[in-house]
This record gives C-alpha cells, structure tokens and sequence, in this order.
C-alpha cells in the first residue's frame, strides 16, 4: 500500500504491513481502541468535536511559534544531557478519557504505537509540540500543561498535555500508518517501547490527581 502523502523529499512511501482501521462505532466506545488510517472514512465528531481538515494550519515557523505563544502555563527549564538534541512531544487527551497514539509507518524506529514527537528544527518546544501533533496525527491541539521530560535513545523530550481542538486523524502525515484512540488504563501495553513508558507514568499520575 502506498501512502498518499509523499515524505519531505517528495518521494512516494510504501507502507508494508497496513494497519486496519476500526469499525467506525469504536470511536463513540470509550472502553475501545479506536482506529484510524490513511484517507479513511471518520464519523462527523468524536466526543462533540468536529472531525474536519484543518485548512488553517501554519505553513512556517512563525505561524506555529504563534499557535505555541497562546499556552500561558508553567513549565520547569529544559534538561540536557551529553550527545542528545532537544525535542518536544504531545499527548493528547480526550474528554472521555482515552488518549491519541501514532503507529510510525513500518514501525520505525522500533516504535509499534508512540506519541507525535520531533526534533526542535529552530523552533520553540511549544510550536514544535504542535506542530507534531499536526503532521504526525492531522489533529489541531492546544497545549494545556507540562507533562514531563524523557532522556530517549537520541534526544531529550519535553512533553506537553493537550486537548483537541478539531483537525482529521486520517490526514495524518506520512510518518504514521495509523493514527489511534486509546483508553488510558491500556497505554503501557499499548505504547510499550521502554522509552514511552515514562510518559505513560506521568501521564497516570497526571490523571490520578486530576480524579482524587
């Protein structure tokens, strides 16, 4: 199968193992794994909200710093460590508790199912954090929090919370094959490349507070 977005050389990418998108009843199921691929059909809304291409995404850096300017939240100083480059990376959570995943297409970088992520490329983590979530999920999110940082095989991570604002996962970019909605209580097995498993921590611990 060959994914109908080129990659950023404009070169066609064929994706080997497909991914099968879900029967389109999971999307209201907030007990199932939810899933969508490449162009496929999405019902109107998931949790009451639109399920639409995003025409106004930013197409340069200072649209997304712009979009990255709205969060007012805290957040702590960046960490370092030797030999690694700053990235940033979202999650985003949906009203009825499930969480949104990629599936890097063919499974690169030994990731199954992860969370949009990125090198900075010049740009702030916030604008970088959205970006992401856009070209690697086609969803338009807006930043609500500082999750955590991940030391990661070659990068330190900040991730950030977030909250969907519309956008379509099945315009997602070509780096992913599947674009997937899952239930919190699920995502250490879900997302289980040793890597993600501090970002599924925190996120737990995020959510326990949040229902104490």
């Amino acid at each position: 199968m060959q994914h109908p977005r080129l990659n950023d050389k404009g070169q066609p990418v064929t994706i080997k193992k497909p991914s099968t998108p879900s029967a389109t009843d999971a999307w209201a199921d907030s007990s199932a794994i939810a899933t969508a691929t490449p162009d496929c059909r999405m019902p109107s809304d998931v949790n009451g909200v639109p399920v639409a291409p995003w025409p106004a995404a930013p197409t340069d850096d200072a649209g997304w710093e712009a979009l990255g300017a709205r969060a007012t939240f805290d957040e702590p100083p960046m960490p370092t460590a030797p030999g690694k480059k700053p990235a940033a990376g979202v999650v985003t959570v949906e009203p009825d508790g499930r969480v949104w995943v990629v599936a890097p297409t063919d499974g690169y970088g030994g990731y199954t199912r992860s969370y949009p992520k990125g090198k900075l490329d010049g740009v702030s983590t916030r604008a970088s954090a959205i970006k992401e979530a856009w070209e690697e999920s086609g969803l338009q999110v807006e930043l609500t929090g500082y999750l955590c940082d991940s030391v990661r095989t070659t990068s330190v991570t900040r991730y950030y919370l977030a909250r969907r604002l519309g956008g379509n996962p099945a315009d997602m970019g070509w780096e992913s094959q599947a674009v997937m909605l899952v239930p919190a209580d699920t995502l250490a097995s879900t997302t289980n490349h040793q890597n993600d498993q501090p970002i599924v921590k925190a996120l737990l611990a995020h959510i326990g507070q949040k229902g104490a």
